[in-house]
């Protein structure tokens, strides 16, 4: 499977809740299959959408507060899985799209090829650390918990179109919407 159909069948799931989604092909895939105001578009800060979303989640513990992201952005912010599990924040689930390679820049392997995630967010004290396959997201997200969620697929890109929004109109539309 790859990136773009895990994405779809992400959004299947998703009602109300917002949506951080990481820098490059993942956010134009996103914009393609549900572009909507509560979908925040990172552009050019690679490794920060769960920084981010951890943020909007401690800020608003009434709205559910879902990350995309992917395998080569967590390893750049390993810092991250730990603050969030520290902190708890029951309204985030963390998705990582494990495709095993930086697909925003050429699909160059990551060093997730060699690692489980899901078992180094256990590691770091998540109960709530699953393969997508093996879970309801539905049910994951209005968990009592932090969820870290890996979805593996294929590397590769899709030809999604470029995002037609300029990041201050994605910023403010989406500040608009929560």
């Amino acid at each position: 499977m790859a990136r773009y159909e895990a994405i779809q069948e992400i959004m299947e799931s998703i009602e109300e809740e917002l949506i951080i989604c990481n820098i490059g092909f993942p956010s134009r895939e996103l914009y393609e299959i549900d572009d909507r105001s509560k979908n925040f578009y990172m552009i050019g800060s690679m490794g920060l959408a769960s920084s981010i979303g951890f943020g909007l989640a401690m800020a608003r513990p009434h709205k559910d507060v879902v990350v995309i992201d992917g395998d080569g952005s967590l390893l750049m912010n390993m810092g991250s899985l730990v603050t969030v599990f520290a902190n708890n924040p029951s309204n985030l689930t963390w998705i990582v799209i494990d495709n095993g390679a930086y697909g925003s820049t050429g699909n160059q392997d990551t060093y997730a090829q060699k690692i489980d995630l899901v078992d180094v967010a256990k590691g770091v004290g998540f109960k709530n650390s699953f393969d997508f396959k093996d879970i309801n997201l539905k049910d994951v997200i209005r968990s009592d918990d932090a969820s870290f969620v890996v979805y593996k697929t294929e590397p590769g890109n899709s030809d999604a179109p470029i995002i037609d929004l300029d990041p201050i109109t994605i910023k403010e539309r989406f500040m608009s919407s929560i």
